[in-house]
């Protein structure tokens, strides 16, 4: 089959500008996504200082990153269902309302629920996009389309750090959102005009209510323990032990009510397959150490290096830039030879390096090192991360794709909440007690550290600031080398992949059923 043809749902072969036309529609979706995390990051230390909040940091990134979680499984599975068209531009829509909300938010509650309605939305948009890709382009042809996609979030990490960053310093930090709307209108025009796919099955299918109420469940259990677990409480509290009790007994209900529903919204069958099981945990474990870097490595370089928010933004480019190079690097290499078994398991273990690097940081560490550090993670992350959802969509037929992506992006969501939230939570608790130690007393005024903004850092007097940004540095620092045996954990994980030859054509049961009649019908 040619690179720039391939088979629809019904047997009718996409053209070179159909496919143009539908890449049109999943990269402007994709945009407004990408764009999201990277104007916000170097925005966030003014935001929570102006609205007092330092010590609920952490949720404005994890009740997004929760919300999406919750989301993906529910978006894949009715994007199998339904079609996939319908439920991006339903996402979009949320998406936008979030953004609203966050706009206009007058406090750091609503900025929090702004962000997980946002959330709500967002999660919808990586995996339908992804799925749609695999929808009409083989496996062996998907690396370098997958490459051009990351196009978008090359703009992305450069753009959305500069506008973040002035948005910030200029007209303030609220266009951060209002960015949105316009982006994310033009994104669902883009998708409605170009975005020309097959609907989903002609028959009724039964929606897995429960299985859906119990997930969204599970998953905001286990990020309130990994939030509040050694911070707000103790470990051996009783409202811990209960919330970790509640965990276990939710995700037991989900496995029974899973292995009984017609259409169970993540099927057990998906955990049969070894590639699926190895790719989904080492890509939790990546995950980790890309949010918990991502997040609040903006923050560190503003506090600690005294970098501007614009300024901090572009550094981050160093990590971003050096990703989507070698992820686009990858999905080429991987379409040319059909071979993707090492490559994720050489980045993982970078990904590991870059963590203990990152964790001999000091508050003299020149930035140029620093920024060596974050593309050495760059690196490993562009090398590992991509491949994984190629390797699990080549593992199912195609009218399984979009649950096992969304499958595979739920856990690898797990790992980027409990990285912001465990990161995030030790962090701002660190962070407490440093500055309670080594802040002589009553200097810092207002608010006291749920106030402090970089600019207001950077005014006080040396004797105040110093242990200020002393206390950021040894606040973070050490929790990267806590996550850095985890990225070495996937990639040992990694080394027992199948590599199972990359499929060259789009099968699926309408077509089996039309070379078998004994087949099942087609869905």
């Amino acid at each position: 089959m040619r690179a720039d043809t391939a088979p629809s749902r019904n047997g009718i072969e996409f053209d070179r500008r159909t496919i143009t036309f539908i890449f049109a529609g999943l990269m402007a979706t994709m945009l407004v996504a990408s764009l999201n995390q990277t104007v916000l990051n170097p925005a966030l230390p003014t935001i929570v200082g102006e609205l007092h909040g330092v010590d609920k940091m952490l949720w404005i990134v994890t009740a997004y990153i929760l919300a999406s979680t919750v989301t993906m499984p529910i978006y894949g599975k009715l994007g199998d269902l339904f079609g996939r068209k319908p439920l991006l531009m339903t996402a979009l829509a949320i998406f936008l309302v979030g953004s609203t909300i966050s706009a206009f938010a007058g406090d750091i509650t609503w900025l929090i629920v702004g962000r997980a309605v946002q959330g709500a939305g967002g999660g919808g948009l990586m995996v339908l996009s992804q799925a749609t890709v695999a929808d009409v382009i083989p496996a062996r042809q998907r690396g370098k389309y997958l490459g051009i996609m990351s196009s978008v979030f090359a703009v992305s990490s450069v753009g959305g750090p500069l506008l973040g960053g002035w948005f910030t310093e200029g007209p303030g930090w609220r266009w951060v959102f209002y960015i949105n709307l316009p982006l994310g209108i033009l994104a669902l025009i883009a998708v409605a005009l170009f975005l020309r796919l097959p609907s989903g099955r002609s028959s009724r299918p039964r929606i897995d209510v429960a299985g859906m109420t119990v997930l969204s469940l599970a998953t905001t259990l286990l990020v309130l323990v990994a939030t509040w677990g050694g911070s707000r409480y103790p470990w051996t509290s009783p409202v811990l032990l209960g919330l970790i009790a509640a965990t276990l007994a939710t995700a037991v209900l989900f496995l029974f009510i899973e292995s009984r529903v017609p259409e169970p919204i993540l099927p057990l069958h998906l955990f049969r397959d070894r590639n699926f099981d190895v790719t989904t945990l080492a890509g939790l474990l990546n995950s980790v150490a890309l949010f918990g870097v991502a997040a609040y490595m903006p923050t560190y370089l503003q506090m600690v290096a005294g970098r501007s928010a614009t300024v901090a933004g572009l550094l981050m480019f160093s990590m971003m830039g050096a990703m989507l190079f070698t992820s686009t690097l990858t999905g080429r290499l991987v379409s040319r030879t059909g071979r993707y078994k090492v490559t994720p398991i050489v980045g993982s273990v970078l990904v590991s390096a870059a963590m203990l690097l990152l964790s001999l940081l000091t508050v003299d560490t020149p930035i140029w090192v620093l920024c060596c550090f974050l593309a050495v993670l760059g690196i490993g992350l562009g090398a590992s991360m991509q491949i994984m959802v190629l390797v699990v969509q080549n593992s199912f037929p195609v009218e399984e794709v979009g649950t096992a992506t969304a499958g595979n992006n739920y856990f690898r969501q797990i790992g980027a909440t409990l990285g912001s939230a465990v990161v995030g939570s030790v962090f701002a608790s660190r962070l407490s007690v440093l500055l309670l130690e080594r802040v002589p007393e009553g200097q810092l005024s207002g608010e006291g550290a749920n106030s402090l903004t970089p600019t207001a850092v950077q005014a006080l007097p040396d004797a105040v600031k110093q242990p200020i940004v002393e206390s950021y540095n040894d606040a973070l620092t050490p929790i990267y080398l806590v996550i850095s045996p985890l990225a070495m954990v996937a990639a040992i994980l990694l080394c027992f992949v199948v590599e199972k030859p990359l499929a060259t054509t789009i099968t699926r049961r309408a077509d089996r059923a039309v070379s078998d009649p004994a087949a099942s019908p087609s869905l």
